[in-house]
C-alpha cells in the first residue's frame, strides 16, 4: 500500500515489548495426529490413517496468547479449564511462555476443550471435538472481573477471543466494559456469530466475511455487498472499527469516520486457515497498543495472516518474520 510508511511500522513493531495485552476467552488445546493413508477401510468407505506421531499446541484463546508472546508482547489470560490432564498441559505450556495466568479458573465439573485433527499427507482428514459449552459459574465471572480490575492500570489492550464455548456471555461482556469504562484501554473482539449482540460499544470487531454476511443478513459477493455489510455492522455495533477478513482476497477495514481500506492478501499459497483469525487479532491489537493507527495495524495483521495460512496446523508469527515482509512488500 502506497500510503503505509515502513519506518512507522517498524517503530510500532519495536514497541511490542512494551505492551501488556489481556486475553479473555475460550481456552482449548489443539491436538494433531499425523500419519499417512495407503488404503481404504474394509469396514466402511473411509481412509485408514496410519499414525506416525502426535503433537499438541495451544488453541482457541491460548493461540491468541501464543501469537502475542511470539511477537514479543507481554500477555495475561482469563478463562477456564477443567481439572484434568489437558488443562494441566495447557497451564504448563502457558508457564513456559511466561504468561500471567492469574485470571484462569479451574472448574472441577468441567473438562478442558480439545480439538483433535487427523492429518495425512498435509491434509486434514477429520476433526473431532471434546468440549462442554455450559456458561461460566458466577464465581468464575467475578474472578475474571476482579482480575481485570486489579490489572487494568497497566493494560494496553484487551482481546476477547470468542469460540462460543461458554466463556463469553452477556454478564461477562457487560462487566468487562463496566470495569474499563473510565479508561482508554482498547477492547478488540474476535467474534462468534451467535454472540454478536454482545459486542456493542467495543473498539474493533474482526469477523471473517462469512460471519459478517451471516450477521448482516446479506451474502458478500462483490465490493458493493461488502461495503453494505461493513457499514451496517459498524453502525449497528457502535464500534470504532470493523475489520472483515476475506481469505485469499485480503481484508477490509471500516472506520467510524466512513473510511474504507482494502488490503490485499500477501499469501502466495493457502494451506490451512486454522488459527488465522487468532493471528490477525493478536497482531492488530499489538499494533494499536504500540501506537499505530488502525490502518497500519490492519496492514501488519494482514502480513501476519499471510504467514500462518501458508503452514499446516496452528502456527504463530515472530517479529523478524514481520520485518522481513515489510522490506519485501513496501
Amino acid at each position: 500500500m502506497k500510503d503505509i510508511d515502513r519506518e512507522y511500522l517498524n517503530k510500532g513493531i519495536d514497541n511490542f515489548g512494551k505492551t501488556r495485552i489481556l486475553v479473555i476467552g475460550d481456552i482449548m488445546l489443539d491436538q494433531f495426529i499425523w500419519g499417512k493413508v495407503s488404503r481404504i477401510s474394509p469396514e466402511a468407505p473411509v481412509p485408514v490413517v496410519e499414525v506416525e506421531h502426535e503433537t499438541t499446541m495451544l488453541g482457541g484463546a491460548t493461540n491468541v496468547v501464543n501469537n502475542i508472546a511470539s511477537l514479543g508482547g507481554n500477555v495475561l489470560l482469563c478463562g477456564v479449564v477443567g481439572d484434568d490432564s489437558k488443562g494441566r498441559e495447557i497451564i504448563s505450556k502457558l508457564n513456559e511462555l511466561d504468561v500471567d495466568i492469574g485470571g484462569i479458573t479451574v472448574e472441577h465439573d468441567r473438562f478442558t476443550s480439545v480439538k483433535t485433527r487427523i492429518i495425512a499427507h498435509a491434509q486434514q482428514v477429520v476433526r473431532y471435538d471434546r468440549e462442554r459449552r455450559n456458561s461460566l459459574k458466577p464465581e468464575t465471572i467475578n474472578h475474571i472481573l476482579n482480575f481485570i480490575q486489579e490489572k487494568k492500570e497497566n493494560l494496553s489492550g484487551i482481546i476477547v477471543s470468542d469460540y462460543g464455548k461458554g466463556v463469553v456471555t452477556h454478564e461477562l461482556m457487560e462487566g468487562v466494559k463496566r470495569v474499563i469504562s473510565h479508561s482508554k484501554i482498547p477492547l478488540a473482539v474476535d467474534p462468534n456469530v451467535k454472540n454478536f449482540s454482545l459486542y456493542k460499544d467495543t473498539t474493533i470487531i474482526t469477523p471473517n466475511h462469512h460471519q459478517a454476511g451471516e450477521v448482516a443478513g446479506l451474502e458478500i459477493v462483490d465490493e458493493e455487498s461488502l461495503r453494505r455489510v461493513g457499514e451496517k455492522l459498524l453502525h449497528h455495533q457502535r464500534c470504532q472499527a470493523l475489520l472483515i477478513t476475506r481469505g485469499e482476497d485480503g481484508m477490509t477495514l471500516f472506520e467510524e469516520d466512513d473510511r474504507i481500506t482494502h488490503i490485499k492478501s500477501i499469501a502466495r499459497k493457502v494451506y490451512d486457515v486454522t488459527g488465522a483469525g487468532d493471528t490477525v487479532i493478536a497482531a492488530f491489537t499489538l499494533g494499536m497498543a504500540s501506537g499505530l493507527d488502525m490502518k497500519s495495524a490492519a496492514y501488519l495483521s494482514n502480513l501476519a495472516a499471510g504467514i500462518v495460512v501458508g503452514e499446516v496446523g496452528t502456527s504463530t508469527v515472530r517479529i523478524d518474520n514481520l520485518k522481513e515482509l515489510i522490506v519485501s512488500h513496501l
